[in-house]
């Protein structure tokens, strides 16, 4: 048998070709320095901004800092473990969190991982961390209402979906009661909640779970906590991580509502996390970019244009001011980005006002657009008929005779605070709130006592739920045409003849 050369060589060449050898090049770093959550990594000249790390003990790192001869890394888990020398893995992915519809009703922590005992998250899916907003053109304007189910601020300061409605006000004003009140009243309303804690207590977070739970508000709703226990970066990533799992639903043509609760405690955390990593401070020893931190967050909630399956993000964030000072950094920083503000008021909510909207700060720059058309008929001029009462209550207390006309505007103004006073936890439907305003704005409550207006509102709710059409009306059509108001004018007058006050106790009830 003949060999021949040409044979052999093709042979060869084509073994070489397709000869494939499996390599697991990974790069690996050292720790050079530890200590607060933050690390020093040597020896990742490839490393990414953003990227996920890997370390000891099943510690995650995050690379933040790209610098000549190191990386600054902020470590979540238990960091303490890792030491000097220690190895550090590139993993080649940027920092992502799971999402999908498995979150709903869990608690889970910002990296995913579940706090409640409930089991591993049933997720396949992850989302980057951050992620760029959508441009103008990708956008259509707010118009959609999303119904807190609080009268004074689905009359006068309404909210949209895709809206960002920033909350402010002093510690202990109502804060959370607000954004609670507002899940509750998502019942039914096709729109996922998600509620993210920033350095609260573990305990505050328990509190609130069970009562959404109670309430049945657990089935559309997450919660996302990084406790105050936690370290800066684990805080840090918290928002973003909420708005993320936020995001899965925007972009599958649903709506969303993510709470930031609260994003003072963020930029604190921010601080601390980038003095640790040496970057250069700035005003009150923020760094200079905490502006963008809360901007490129915040400016990831909007309502998607009808070709890209029409979604929507509402973002509500928190700010906690010092002494009512809505001018320090942090939260004119966030008044700017927002499109509009709730400014809750230590003044009002100690004088039994709640909730305590100061009414001549706070707004909504979206305006009517995101109302239905039965609220905007009464609710009209609400908002300025309560400014103007706040100014002439200011005038009355120095004891000077006041016209007619001053009186008036007095009792009126009265009236409208009483009515738009709401207990925690007990949201209005839409229907009820308008027929609340609508008795108040046409004087059917300037001969009830004050303090008897709470009494008269409830009493009218029940009187309505069982007689006449009213609410079913304001329900299926959201307006109030001239014929529903004739008929909503002569059931309050139906049930104002059975509702009496007692001349000498001032104890009011409705008559058998």
């Amino acid at each position: 048998m003949k060999l021949r050369p040409e044979e052999i060589t093709s042979i060869l060449k084509q073994r070489i070709e397709a000869y494939d050898v499996e390599t697991d090049l990974a790069e690996v770093g050292t720790v050079l320095q530890i200590g607060d959550g933050i690390a020093r990594v040597y020896g990742l000249e490839s490393c990414m901004a953003m990227e996920m790390l890997e370390l000891e003990h099943d510690v995650t790192g995050i690379a933040l800092n790209l610098e000549d001869d190191n990386v600054g890394v902020a470590l979540f888990g238990e960091w303490q473990k890792v030491g000097e020398g220690g190895t550090v893995k590139r993993t080649g992915r940027v920092m992502s969190v799971p999402v999908g519809d498995g979150l709903v009703g869990r608690i889970v922590n910002p990296l995913g991982e579940p706090l409640d005992g409930q089991g591993p998250l049933a997720s396949s899916e992850s989302r980057l961390l951050e992620f760029k907003a959508p441009g103008v053109v990708s956008r259509q304007p707010v118009s959609e209402p999303l119904q807190t189910g609080i009268k004074a601020i689905d009359a006068m300061i309404p909210i949209g979906r895709g809206q960002r409605e920033l909350v402010i006000g002093d510690r202990s004003t109502g804060k959370t009661a607000i954004l609670v009140d507002t899940i509750l009243n998502q019942k039914g309303q096709d729109m996922i909640c998600i509620y993210v804690a920033i350095g609260q207590k573990a305990s505050t977070v328990a509190q609130v779970y069970e009562r959404l739970k109670e309430a049945g508000a657990m089935d559309y709703t997450i919660i996302v906590t990084a406790s105050a226990t936690e370290a800066a970066p684990i805080k840090w990533m918290a928002p973003y991580a909420g708005c993320a799992m936020g995001e899965h639903f925007l972009y599958n043509g649903k709506h969303a509502v993510c709470m930031y609760d609260d994003l003072s405690k963020h930029a604190d955390a921010y601080r601390q996390m980038s003095l640790l990593l040496r970057r250069p401070p700035g005003r009150e020893a923020f760094p200079g970019d905490v502006f963008y931190l809360h901007s490129r967050l915040l400016e990831r909630a909007c309502k998607l244009s009808d070709e890209l399956g029409g979604g929507s993000l509402t973002a509500l964030p928190v700010i906690e001011t010092q002494a009512g000072d809505v001018a320090a950094y942090i939260p004119t920083n966030v008044i700017s980005i927002t499109d509009g503000q709730i400014f809750l008021e230590s003044d009002l909510f100690y004088s039994g006002v709640r909730p305590a909207i100061n009414v001549g700060i706070s707004v909504s720059r979206v305006g009517g657009n995101a109302q239905t058309r039965a609220m905007k008929k009464v609710a009209g001029r609400l908002r300025l008929d309560l400014a103007q009462y706040r100014e002439l209550e200011a005038f009355a207390q120095f004891g000077s005779e006041l016209d007619p006309q001053t009186q008036r505007t007095l009792a009126r103004g009265e009236r409208m605070v009483a009515t738009l006073n709401q207990p925690q936890y007990q949201p209005w439907p839409l229907e009820e709130q308008v027929i609340a305003i609508f008795a108040g704005i046409q004087g059917y409550l300037d001969d009830i006592p004050p303090a008897q207006v709470p009494r008269f509102q409830e009493e009218l709710r029940e009187f309505l739920r069982t007689e006449g059409t009213v609410y079913e009306g304001i329900r299926d059509g959201r307006d109030l045409p001239d014929e529903a108001q004739q008929a909503a004018r002569a059931q309050i007058e139906k049930f104002k003849e059975s509702f009496a006050v007692h001349a000498e106790t001032g104890v009011a009830g409705a008559v058998a």
